[in-house]
């Protein structure tokens, strides 16, 4: 519970940088979490810190290509930095070929998942907080995610009948995804009451409606995207940092999935 809060006050009050940083965090360890259940324990020790590294930059690049950045060698940096690191990925590859630690193609393609993918998704969330009213915007796709989360757990408690996925995720139902649906749109509309009282700014509610609808659906689609991981692996969770909750990436993948959707949205859907 108290992880909550602290993340509140780090997307909300907190500068933007500070959400850099939290999202430095966040990847680092999704990063580790990703390598161990796919690449084992042994590989994921091994090319940890070069995925690790390579996410940091990753949500660097995104952080100085900000306007406050377009004429400072900062601008350009972050994604040279990062173009490197892609190039060691596969010197690295080519070097160890034939050794005991060579890299398969999964483990290249789970190192670019794990250093890249996931935290340009993440910095997504990075992008609405240096947006005007940003400590506002920052929380939509957490709204719609975790709302949509809530809202099918307990639809589904209360009347799922039809499996959605029983192969990837037994207990999900089709009413329960409904459900979600309807409580990330919900979650939404509350969302611009308390944001219209804290800004004066006024949200259509149509397009509150559109990016509960959408985020919903992409965080459910997340969800069950990173428990099919799972399901190959045979692992229960992720990781063990969130008590209760398992590690990184069982918490925020919904919130990857949806934050680039939500962003796409704010940035070219205007009603």
């Amino acid at each position: 519970m108290v992880g909550i809060p602290l993340l509140l006050a780090v997307l909300v009050a907190a500068p933007d940088w500070a959400t850099a940083v939290l999202l430095y965090g966040l990847s680092i360890i999704g990063a580790h979490e990703l390598l161990t259940a796919v690449c084992g324990a042994e590989k994921a020790k091994r090319w940890w810190g070069l995925a690790g590294t390579m996410s940091v930059f990753a949500v660097t690049s995104v952080y100085w290509s900000d306007a406050r950045f377009a004429d400072t060698v900062l601008g350009n940096l972050g994604v040279f930095f990062l173009a490197a690191l892609i190039v060691l990925v596969f010197v690295c590859a080519v070097v160890e070929y034939g050794t005991e630690h060579a890299l398969s193609f999964t483990d290249i393609c789970t190192i670019f998942a794990a250093g890249l993918v996931i935290p340009l998704a993440l910095s997504a969330l990075l992008c609405l907080r240096m947006l005007p009213y940003g400590g506002g915007m920052v929380l939509i796709p957490l709204v719609a995610a975790f709302c949509s989360d809530s809202a099918a757990l307990f639809t589904g408690m209360a009347c799922g009948k039809h499996k959605l996925a029983p192969r990837v995720s037994p207990k999900k139902t089709v009413e329960g995804a409904i459900g979600g649906l309807a409580g990330g749109m919900a979650g939404m509309v509350i969302f611009r009451i308390i944001f219209t009282l804290c800004t004066t700014q006024q949200l259509h509610i149509g397009w509150c409606v559109l990016i509960g609808l959408v985020g919903a659906a992409m965080g459910q689609l997340g969800d069950l995207s990173f428990s099919v991981i799972k399901r190959q692996q045979g692992i229960k969770d992720y990781g063990r940092l969130l008590p209760g909750h398992g590690g990184v990436l069982d918490r925020f993948d919904s919130v990857i999935f949806a934050a680039p959707v939500v962003w796409l949205i704010v940035s070219h859907v205007t009603l």
